[in-house]
C-alpha cells in the first residue's frame, strides 16, 4: 500500500504510521449545506453573520479557496459523488427526470462501504427517490432524508415545512421533532456514536439554508433589528447561525467521544449563494445559477488532527468537487476501480505538502436545467488564472477576482486556447452517448411496491411549478412524461392523484391559504381548483379515460404489464380540457 506521506514531509513522516499499520482507518464526515455561498461565513469578511464555531473550524482547517462546486444543487451532488461531470450522470437539472444519477455509476458510499466502512446519509440527497436511485440503493446503510430538492417539494412528504416534519428512515416514513437542521444533526451524531468504534463515512448534507426560508424564532431575533437587512436576508442568516450552532454540537460530540483526532472533517456548500446580503459575496460576481465565479467557487475546509491536515492555512490552487472522490481513494488507500473515466483528480499532494507542484489545468462548468443538453449554455471555461465565459468574456481571476474587466481583446490566444478545451470536452459527453439516454424508474420490485412517484420527475419543457406541493395545490398546468422500468411481468394498478395518500385530500379538494406560523417565512397557497373531470393514462399497454367524481381521491387503472421501459403519460384534465399531471402517481405489482 502506498505510503502516507511524500517524501518532502520527512518530519511528519517519522510521527506517523503508514495506514496499514494504523488499527483503525480515518473516519470521514462531509458536512455540505445548501445555497450558502461564499461570502456567507463571518470568517469570509461577512460583519453581520454570526458563524463562531465555522469560523473556528476555518483557522483550524486547510482551506481550499479556489474550490469549484456547479452551479446549482443536484448536479454539485453528482459531481462530489462520482467524480464525474454533472453532465455525464443524467444529473444537469434539479428537476424533470434529469436529478436522477444513473445507476450505472460507482458513487462515493459504495467505494466507502466496500472498503470496511459503515455509511449514513442525513438531510438533501436530490438525486432520486424511488428505486434504484435513492441513497439506500447507491450503498448508504443509515439514512434520514427528505425529498425532492428541498422539504415541501413534490416528492417530500406532504405538508413538511422544517417543523416536526415527516422523512424517510431507511425507506419507511417516521415522524421527528424538531428543526429540520437540528434533526440531521441529530441523526448524524446518533450515528456516530453507534459507529464510533469502527471507521464511518457520515454524509451530513443540510437542505438549509435553501428556501423556503423557515427559520426558528430565536435565529430570527438574532438578526431582526439590523438596519438594512432585507427580512429574507434576516431569516437567511439565522438559518445559518442555525447550522452553525449545530456545528459546535458535532465538534463536541467528536472531541467527547475521541474521534476528533482521527476524523476527517469536511465543510462545503454546493453552490454560490442565494439570499445573502448583496455586496458580500465574499468580492465575487453573481450567485447560484450564474457561470461567473459567485455561482460556483465555495468554501471548503478539511481538517485531519492526526493526518497532519489543518493549521488554518489558505492553499489557491484550483479544485473542484469531481477531485473528492478520487482524492479520498489515493488519501486512505481504497480499493477502487474505475469503471468510467473521472474528470476528477486527487489533490492529496496538496493537503499534505504546501510546496507541491500542481499541474495548471482546464475545468469546464454549466448551467443546463433544461430537458436536454444545450451547447454553449451559460458555461466557464476555467484554469488556475483564466475565466472564459460563454465564449464572449475573458478575466484574469488572479488579478480581477470580481471579474470586472474584460480582457478578451487583449488576449485572444488565451480565450482560442480554452475555446478549443470546450470543443473537446463536449465532444467527450456526446460520445459516451449521455444525449440518448435517460434514468428509469424501476416499478413492481420488491425493493419499492409500491412506487410512489411525483411530477418532480416528470419529463417536460415546462414544469409550470408542477414539481413543488404547492404546485399541486394551485393546479399547476403541464404536460409531459416519465420514464418507467417496469421489472417483472404481471398485473399493475397505478393510481393517478393530486395529493399524496398521506394527505387524505381529495383530486377537487379545496382548502384556505395556510396561515403563517410565526416562525415560517413562506407558504402554500390555497387550493381553490375543483373542476378536475377526467383522468387520462398511457403505460405499455394501458390505455384510457376515466371520470373524476367530486368526492374522489384517485382514480385506479389497472391492466398486465410486461416487463420492459416504456413511456408513461397521467394526466388530470378539467371540465374545459386543460391538462394536468397526475401530480402523484402510485404504482404497484400485486
Amino acid at each position: 500500500m502506498k505510503h502516507f506521506f511524500h517524501t518532502i514531509a520527512l518530519v511528519c513522516l517519522v510521527a506517523l504510521p503508514s495506514f496499514a499499520e494504523q488499527a483503525k482507518q480515518p473516519n470521514v464526515i462531509i458536512v455540505i449545506t445548501d445555497d450558502q455561498g461564499h461570502g456567507d461565513l463571518g470568517s469570509r469578511g461577512n460583519p453581520y453573520i454570526k458563524t463562531p464555531n465555522l469560523d473556528k473550524l476555518h483557522g483550524e482547517s486547510l482551506r481550499f479557496t479556489n474550490f469549484h462546486v456547479s452551479t446549482t444543487c443536484a448536479p454539485s451532488r453528482g459531481s462530489l459523488m462520482t467524480g464525474r461531470h454533472c453532465n455525464r450522470l443524467n444529473v444537469y437539472h434539479t428537476i424533470t427526470g434529469r436529478s436522477l444519477l444513473f445507476e450505472d455509476e460507482v458513487v462515493l458510499p459504495e467505494v466507502f462501504a466496500t472498503n470496511g466502512y459503515t455509511t449514513g446519509m442525513f438531510g438533501k440527497w436530490h438525486l432520486g427517490d424511488n428505486y434504484p436511485f435513492r441513497p439506500m440503493d447507491r450503498g448508504f446503510h443509515e439514512v434520514v432524508r427528505h425529498g425532492g430538492g428541498g422539504i415541501g417539494q413534490g416528492p417530500d412528504y406532504w405538508g413538511n415545512d422544517y417543523f416536526d416534519d415527516s422523512y424517510w428512515h431507511n425507506g419507511k416514513m417516521e415522524s421527528y421533532k424538531g428543526y429540520c437542521t437540528d434533526v440531521f444533526f441529530d441523526e448524524a451524531m446518533r450515528f456516530i456514536d453507534e459507529n464510533k468504534e469502527k471507521p464511518f463515512f457520515c454524509y451530513l448534507s443540510t437542505n438549509a439554508p435553501h428556501a423556503p426560508l423557515n427559520v426558528p424564532k430565536k435565529y430570527y431575533d438574532m438578526y431582526k433589528d439590523i438596519p438594512g437587512l432585507q427580512d429574507t436576508v434576516k431569516r437567511f442568516y439565522g438559518m445559518v447561525t442555525n447550522i452553525d450552532d449545530n456545528m459546535k454540537r458535532l465538534e463536541d460530540q467528536l472531541e467527547t467521544l475521541g474521534l476528533r483526532e482521527n476524523t476527517i472533517l469536511i465543510f462545503m456548500t454546493d453552490n454560490g449563494g442565494t439570499w445573502g446580503r448583496p455586496g458580500f459575496e465574499g468580492g465575487l460576481k453573481a450567485g447560484k445559477g450564474s457561470p461567473y465565479e459567485g455561482g460556483h467557487r465555495v468554501p471548503f475546509f478539511v481538517r485531519w488532527p492526526a493526518g497532519g491536515i489543518g493549521g488554518g492555512r489558505d492553499d489557491d490552487r484550483f479544485v473542484a468537487h469531481v477531485d473528492v472522490l478520487p482524492t479520498f481513494v489515493d488519501l486512505l488507500g481504497l480499493e477502487f476501480t474505475e469503471q468510467r473515466p473521472l474528470d476528477g483528480v486527487s489533490f492529496k499532494n496538496l493537503m499534505l505538502d504546501e510546496n507541491a507542484e500542481w499541474p495548471n489545468r482546464i475545468f469546464y462548468m454549466d448551467t443546463q436545467r433544461m430537458q436536454n443538453l444545450i451547447k454553449y449554455k451559460d458555461y466557464a471555461v476555467m484554469d488556475q488564472d483564466w475565466r472564459l465565459v460563454n465564449g464572449k468574456e475573458l478575466y484574469n481571476v488572479t488579478e480581477d477576482l470580481a471579474q470586472k474587466n474584460n480582457v478578451i481583446k487583449e488576449y485572444p490566444e488565451v480565450a482560442a486556447r480554452l475555446a478549443v478545451g470546450y470543443e473537446n470536452w463536449w465532444q467527450s459527453i456526446m460520445d459516451e452517448g449521455v444525449d440518448e439516454r435517460y434514468a428509469y424508474i424501476k416499478v413492481g420490485s420488491p425493493h419499492e411496491n409500491p412506487s410512489r412517484i411525483n411530477a418532480h420527475d416528470m419529463l417536460t419543457g415546462k414544469h409550470g411549478g408542477s414539481w413543488s406541493q404547492n404546485g399541486a395545490i394551485i393546479g399547476s398546468q403541464a404536460a409531459g412524461r416519465w420514464k418507467i422500468e417496469f421489472v417483472e411481468d404481471g398485473r399493475y394498478r397505478i393510481s393517478l392523484r393530486r395529493f399524496p395518500r398521506e394527505s387524505g385530500l381529495g383530486i377537487n379538494a379545496t382548502f384556505p391559504k395556510q396561515e403563517r406560523r410565526e416562525e415560517l417565512h413562506r407558504f402554500n397557497g390555497a387550493s381553490t381548483k375543483s373542476d378536475f373531470s377526467e383522468a387520462y393514462l398511457y403505460v405499455a399497454s394501458i390505455e384510457g379515460k376515466k371520470k373524476i367524481s367530486a368526492d374522489q381521491d384517485e382514480v385506479n387503472f389497472e391492466g398486465n404489464v410486461s416487463a420492459g421501459k416504456y413511456d408513461m403519460e397521467a394526466q388530470l384534465i378539467d371540465k374545459d380540457g386543460r391538462v394536468h399531471p397526475a401530480y402523484y402517481v402510485y404504482i404497484e405489482k400485486f
